[in-house]
């Protein structure tokens, strides 16, 4: 593959990833659904259709952002 896709497939993933992590902090603060639940019921709570669909376009958003940015300066 090119090594442009590939650049894109890393960062959009890192993207995704960055969104997955912050959502799993999320479960377990003082407020959070998860506090005094188990791992894998928090894993269970955001791995959704959903919330993949939304952390894909925000991924996708991301990366042509930045992409955008990286030619502009």
């Amino acid at each position: 593959m090119n090594k442009s896709i590939w650049r894109a497939i890393v960062e959009v993933g890192f993207i995704i990833f960055l969104f997955y992590s912050n959502l799993l902090m999320g479960e377990f603060e003082r407020t959070g659904a998860g506090k005094g639940k188990s791992l894998v019921w928090a894993m269970s709570d955001i791995l959704t259709g959903s919330n993949f669909l939304i952390a894909v376009i925000a991924a996708l958003i991301g990366y042509m952002l930045v992409e955008f940015l990286r030619k502009q300066l």
